[in-house]
């Protein structure tokens, strides 16, 4: 599989409107504030932006971030300017020829950005542990529609394991299938390409992350796939797709259900481009000032990680009452817009 996406990705792939899908493209509304990031990014690097999702977590200064299968650099170009001068940011990929564009672009960015702080790595994502990366030195990894391109997931996810610092965070965004997808769409080479012949039934990815440590997943956002062309949607018969963001965090004690400690958070408005509300999780959106009750491993997520100083935290875990009101264990995702066929990725 790895010929089929070196070759998809390094020769058939040109810019974005060669994607035959909105798979791997980015359908999220961009913020105001990062609009003025993107706009001090090459444009030669935008056009060549494969990714299904926004990858940047709040509060990501002097940060060091490693970005998995970062292709031509624009995630990694982005990140760089919120981690700041104090940060770091890695990019990794197999691709010489994504990498080529990525690093010939580095000079122009630093002119731009007024620091140097990004650097990239030839290698596969399923052996992290052969490009000398320390362990437990990053505080946020990130990818953007490539976990469901490996052949081997769970190399992946043990190996991001092994570099996060405790506390730590993967924020990505990948494709998700609402069943095992079938052997004839995974051998597929261009559904394969296009993200959806590797993608993980979503019950699977959840049992994927709790093998390698992130016992409590956490969705943000999540879109139905519009198959824009009509082969294709006939290949893939009745098999529905998402985009979906989670964050994982590599925390000791976490717990496998969420319980309830009458535990609450108020939130402190002093988030970067947050001040208002925080929105943590596609269940928890925080207001600031007001007190918000939460489960142990919820907060556990904000107080033993870079989130602790904005938030009060109320309560203990001396008291237990029982499971937390639960989110259900039905398909996390939202379906109500799902089709086959619609509109060519923006």
């Amino acid at each position: 599989m790895h010929e089929i996406v070196q070759d998809y990705y390094g020769n058939q792939l040109k810019h974005t409107d060669d994607l035959k899908t909105n798979a791997c493209c980015d359908t999220n509304v961009t913020p105001s504030w990062l609009k003025r990031l993107l706009s001090r990014i090459h444009p030669e690097i935008l056009s060549r932006y494969y990714g299904c999702g926004l990858v940047c977590p709040p509060l990501l200064e002097g940060c060091r971030v490693l970005d998995l299968g970062c292709g031509s650099g624009r995630d990694v170009y982005l990140l760089s300017q919120l981690v700041g001068a104090s940060g770091e940011v890695i990019g990794v990929d197999m691709t010489d020829e994504q990498l080529t564009v990525a690093n010939k672009y580095q000079d122009f960015h630093s002119d731009v950005f007024g620091y140097k702080n990004v650097s990239f790595l030839k290698g596969y994502i399923e052996h992290l542990d052969k490009l000398n990366l320390e362990p437990n030195s990053f505080d946020v990894i990130v990818s953007n529609c490539v976990v469901n391109l490996s052949p081997d997931k769970d190399a992946v996810l043990n190996g991001i394991n092994l570099l996060l610092k405790e506390g730590g965070e993967f924020y990505f965004s990948d494709v998700y299938a609402d069943r095992r997808v079938p052997t004839a769409v995974r051998n597929d080479p261009v559904l394969y390409g296009e993200c959806l012949g590797g993608a993980l039934y979503w019950n699977d990815f959840l049992q994927l992350a709790r093998r390698h440590g992130f016992v409590d997943p956490r969705l943000v956002t999540d879109k139905p796939i519009l198959i824009t062309n009509p082969e294709l949607a006939l290949r893939i018969s009745d098999l529905n797709f998402v985009s979906a963001t989670y964050r994982l965090f590599k925390l000791k004690n976490l717990e496998t259900s969420s319980e309830d400690y009458a535990q609450e958070v108020i939130y402190l408005g002093n988030i970067p481009e947050h001040a208002d509300q925080f929105i943590f999780d596609k269940y928890h959106n925080i207001e600031r000032g007001k007190k918000f009750p939460v489960s142990g491993n919820t907060w556990r997520m904000l107080h033993d990680t870079r989130y602790v100083n904005n938030f009060n935290f109320i309560g203990d875990f001396s008291g237990h009452l029982g499971i937390f009101p639960s989110y259900g264990s039905n398909m996390p995702f939202d379906t109500t817009e799902n089709s086959k066929i619609g509109s060519k990725c923006c």
